[in-house]
């Protein structure tokens, strides 16, 4: 499994959000290529990455700052989501150097986008499923459909989708924990990889992820607990790594 550091872009700023909302924002820094500099050098594997603008405005807002990490280091898998809802828009992410975009309101409100968006681009597609008390939320988390997260996880099976990642909004930014029981149900019901978010507060949080022996689980992102040492990125990789190890015949 692998820990993965996201970099929330608002403004040009790196911040994190408490339950997805704008107006509650806490500033981390100004230069988003330095704190991805933090983080490589702390040995993540790969980076998450949300233009926070983006997602509300339905159209990428920080695609410099975006672009400036992925030339630093072209060889790290980065993910974006925030506002990607064309062809176009990931055409532009893909040249820019970034390995996977992720797809979430689209994905829910045209869910025949993201088969378009796989044929295109294949292996580069990654779907955001956020889910409050089970069912998925869109446009920032600012409205809640009636859809079921696994349901709708299902239909996205033969489109080829590289990744789910999956969010309780109710922990994220919470510090309280992530939903592990509905996150490994997500993994166990789909043959789709499955990344954990929201709520990772610290290494026992990791531990409690890797105890639910879900393999479809592959990595969890971590946010607000980096930025402010409660979770040290490079010793809950060590402990996914050993588990892993642990785990092989």
């Amino acid at each position: 499994m692998l820990i993965i550091p996201a970099i929330d872009l608002k403004d040009g700023a790196c911040v994190r959000l408490r339950q997805g909302l704008m107006d509650d924002a806490t500033v981390f820094s100004d230069d988003p290529v330095a704190m991805a500099a933090k983080w490589v050098e702390a040995g993540c594997r790969r980076l998450h990455l949300v233009d926070l603008n983006g997602a509300f405005e339905g159209k990428p807002v920080n695609g410099d700052a975006v672009t400036a990490i992925a030339r630093r280091y072209p060889d790290l898998p980065i993910q974006i989501g925030g506002g990607i809802r064309s062809l176009d828009t990931i055409e532009e992410y893909v040249k820019a150097g970034v390995s996977y975009v992720i797809i979430g309101t689209k994905a829910v409100k045209e869910p025949e986008f993201v088969g378009e968006a796989c044929r295109a681009f294949p292996g580069k597609v990654i779907v955001g499923l956020d889910a409050k008390d089970g069912f998925v939320a869109t446009d920032g988390w600012a409205e809640v459909s009636t859809i079921q997260v696994v349901d709708l996880a299902k239909r996205f099976e033969a489109d080829g989708v590289s990744a789910i990642v999956y969010t309780d909004i109710a922990k994220d930014g919470m510090m309280q924990g992530c939903n592990v029981e509905a996150t490994a149900a997500l993994a166990n019901a789909t043959s789709i990889p499955v990344i954990a978010s929201g709520g990772i507060h610290h290494i026992g949080d990791i531990q409690t992820l890797l105890d639910a022996r879900a393999p479809g689980i592959i990595g969890a992102i971590t946010g607000r607990a980096i930025y402010e040492g409660t979770l040290d990125v490079a010793e809950a990789q060590a402990l996914c790594d050993k588990a892993a190890a642990s785990r092989k015949p």
